[in-house]
């Protein structure tokens, strides 16, 4: 689960990762990019990801079941889907099919950056919250902001949820090229560098088998279908299933 250097794997996912960047940029260069000050694409989501409602409880509101939380952006909301083919949505199919006895709770907010989730952790955190699925630092990348404030503000977020108990999966992101290779090898160290540093599961790309694949994405090029969603949730999976085994009764 720890990647301390370039893997091919790595290499491979950078690929991807560049050419669907490059897409991004260009898309926000013409002012039609995504989570970059409040943009088109985030402004315009169906009611299904509208982030002004209430954290979706995805499923047994009516039975208290111990709570996975996925704290991320529009990714995580799923913009551009039906709510019921965002990732989270078909993490928690997958979790009653396979008889675990939790919940999700999607608080995916369109636009969103590190420190954003940062300042609304507290009430994400609200409840028997067992797992924190951390997918935040796509909106940093495309604003270019400091790896390093975001490795503060992501760290912090890790520290506070351990002090509740909660276990944390952590899941990386790519930085578009349009900042440099600079900016983009920090961007992706910085991930790494959490891991090493608080010990974490790791996703190293959220996008992994996505990014860059037209069949897999929304007619922006951005945001993923229902099928990318299902290959999120794939990712995603791989890394949550062995949190969810060692889990200990409460």
């Amino acid at each position: 689960m720890r990647s301390t250097g370039h893997t091919a794997s790595d290499r491979r996912s950078s690929g991807r990762a560049a050419r669907h960047w490059a897409l991004v940029a260009l898309l926000v260069a013409a002012g039609a990019g995504a989570c970059r000050s409040q943009p088109s694409s985030e402004t315009t989501a169906t009611p299904t990801a509208d982030s002004t409602r209430p954290p979706a409880v995805l499923a047994g509101e009516a039975v208290a079941r111990p709570r996975i939380v996925v704290l991320g952006d529009s990714l995580t909301a799923g913009l551009g889907l039906p709510i019921e083919e965002s990732f989270p949505a078909i993490l928690q199919r997958r979790i009653e099919e396979l008889g675990y006895a939790y919940e999700i709770v999607n608080m995916g907010v369109s636009g969103d950056t590190s420190a954003g989730g940062l300042s609304r952790l507290d009430w994400a955190l609200d409840g028997d919250v067992r797992v924190l699925v951390l997918a935040l630092g796509g909106n940093d990348a495309l604003r270019g902001l400091s790896p390093a404030d975001m490795a503060a503000n992501l760290g912090t977020i890790i520290d506070r949820a351990r002090a509740r108990g909660v276990t944390v999966l952590l899941c990386g992101m790519e930085a578009p090229p349009n900042f440099g290779a600079s900016y983009t090898q920090q961007f992706r160290a910085t991930y790494r560098q959490l891991v090493r540093d608080k010990h974490v599961a790791f996703v190293p790309f959220l996008l992994e088998g996505v990014a860059g694949d037209p069949a897999l994405n929304q007619a922006d090029g951005i945001h993923p279908n229902a099928a990318g969603a299902q290959r999120m949730a794939d990712v995603v999976w791989k890394q949550l299933q062995p949190i969810l085994d060692a889990q200990p009764s409460r």
